[in-house]
C-alpha cells in the first residue's frame, strides 16, 4: 500500500486556464497519457478542457453538483455520483449552487478500463485482488483500508482487501486495468 497525503498532490492550472487541478498521480507510456487522477476546484461556470482520444470519469466530492452540457446531451453530476464521458466532447459546466470540488479519472480507453465507485459510511466493501491498480480517496472523513487509517483527503494505492469508511465518512474507490 502507498498513501499519498493531499499535501503531496501537485497543484497546476487547468489545460484551458480556467481553474486549478491537484494532480494525485499519472502514468504515461510511449509519450502519451495512460491515466491521470486529480481533484479540480471549480469556482465558476465555463468550458471543460478537451482531451482528444481520452475518456473521463468525474465525481463531485464537495458542493451541490455540476450540470455538464454537451452539444447532444446534458449530464447531471450530483455529489458522489460518478459520471462518464468522452474527453473529446465539448462540455460546458454549470454550477448548481456555488463552488465544487471534483475527482477526475482521465484515461486512454483504447488501453485502459477504469471504474469509480462510492463507498458510504460504515459500509464494508470487500475488494478482491485482481489485475490492475486499485486506489481509494478518503472524501469526507477517515477510512480504514485493510485496517490502516487513511485520513480525509488522502489517496491510497493498494492491491486488494477491504474498505470501511468510519462514521459519517465516504470514500471513492478507483480501478485501473490494462486492456
Amino acid at each position: 500500500m502507498r498513501i499519498i497525503p493531499s499535501a503531496n498532490f501537485t497543484r497546476q492550472p487547468w489545460k484551458n486556464g480556467g481553474g486549478v487541478t491537484h494532480e494525485i498521480e499519472k502514468r504515461e507510456a510511449e509519450g502519451s497519457l495512460l491515466w491521470r487522477l486529480s481533484i479540480a476546484e471549480v469556482e465558476r461556470d465555463g468550458p471543460f478542457s478537451i482531451f482528444p482520444g481520452l475518456h473521463r470519469i468525474l465525481t463531485v466530492i464537495s458542493g451541490a453538483g455540476l450540470v455538464l452540457a454537451a452539444p447532444d446531451t446534458t449530464l447531471n453530476a450530483a455529489t458522489l455520483v460518478p459520471v462518464s464521458f468522452s474527453g473529446e466532447t465539448a462540455i460546458n459546466g454549470r454550477l448548481v449552487s456555488g463552488a465544487i470540488r471534483d475527482f477526475n479519472v482521465i484515461f486512454d480507453p483504447a488501453r485502459i478500463v477504469a471504474a469509480v465507485d462510492t463507498v458510504r459510511a460504515r459500509q464494508e466493501l470487500p475488494l478482491l485482488s485482481a489485475p490492475g491498480l486499485r486506489g481509494l480517496l478518503a472524501v469526507d472523513g477517515p477510512v480504514s483500508l485493510n485496517g490502516i487509517r487513511i485520513e480525509q483527503g488522502s489517496f491510497a494505492f493498494f492491491l486488494g482487501g477491504s474498505v470501511t469508511p468510519e462514521a459519517d465518512a465516504t470514500a471513492l474507490t478507483v480501478s485501473l486495468q490494462a486492456k
